[in-house]
């Protein structure tokens, strides 16, 4: 049951706002105008670099600090650091070795940088769909593991990418936080950047006791949000422990979910 009163909504961006192809639909639109209307604020967060979400602000009237990788870089809506956290150096670079060594394709994000050794390598062109910017080629990631916000492991095979991140999570310890975004995609953040504590900067920026907010979600790493929030909303397309972390399921993002979550389950108090 949802609580009595929600002030904020937070949501993850992909699989969740977004459709499959990435797209921003007009009933998701609209359902963001309404919690306006009703006087509830409106928050994304995402595994995404803060300067893959700049291109929500514009459609959804966005006034909130936008959340990227996974809460571990928190900005104005036009990309100015409110907070930062980066890896420890020596973490980011056992976390490389470790998804490498077992197979992963490795990408790193530092700064307002994407960085990757193979540029034909897969889920590539979907990335830079989905973020709308380009990725620098190197050879060796060298000193940008010293400013690393998010580290990502990829891979086709979807279960040895859950055995990887079982494996690099060991490696690590409380070093780093390890959580799949996506089937596809490991990520490595610093061990306080994850979407609960993410939530709880959001709510405390927006002067909001966490009874009052409420958070959908359709991955592995937004459990810790449905874990701080006062009330959690799986998608219909997450997984059957996602959905089970949750107190309420709505659609899939293809079946306008998040719309519907808004609708029958935010504003329908």
């Amino acid at each position: 049951m949802a609580p009595r009163k929600i002030s904020l909504v937070v949501s993850d961006v992909d699989g969740t706002l977004v459709d499959r192809v990435k797209t921003l639909t007009p009933a998701a639109i609209a359902a963001v105008r309404r919690l306006g209307e009703a006087g509830i604020g409106f928050a994304v967060i995402s595994s995404r670099p803060p300067r893959g979400l700049a291109m929500l602000v514009e459609p959804l009237g966005l006034v909130t600090p936008l959340a990227g990788f996974n809460g571990g870089v928190i900005t104005t809506t036009a990309l100015e650091p409110l907070e930062s956290h980066v890896l420890d150096a020596e973490a980011a670079r056992r976390a490389v070795g470790t998804m490498a060594e077992a197979g992963a394709d490795i990408w790193v994000f530092a700064g307002d940088e994407w960085l990757l050794r193979r540029p034909d390598g897969p889920y590539v062109p979907l990335e830079r769909h989905t973020v709308e910017f380009e990725p620098r080629i190197v050879t060796e990631f060298g000193p940008s593991l010293e400013r690393a916000a998010k580290i990502v492991g990829v891979s086709e095979d979807h279960d040895r990418l859950a055995r990887i991140g079982l494996e690099t999570a060991a490696v690590l310890g409380d070093a780093a936080s390890v959580a799949r975004s996506q089937p596809y995609y490991l990520d490595v953040t610093p061990p306080h950047a994850n979407k609960g504590a993410g939530v709880r900067a959001l709510a405390r920026l927006a002067g909001v006791p966490l009874n009052e907010v409420a958070v959908i979600g359709d991955g592995e790493n937004d459990v810790p949000m449905f874990e701080a929030a006062g009330f959690a909303i799986a998608m219909g397309n997450a997984a059957p422990e996602v959905r089970a972390a949750a107190a309420a399921v709505t659609e899939s993002n293809d079946r306008e979910g998040f719309a519907a979550a808004v609708e029958r389950l935010l504003l329908d108090l």
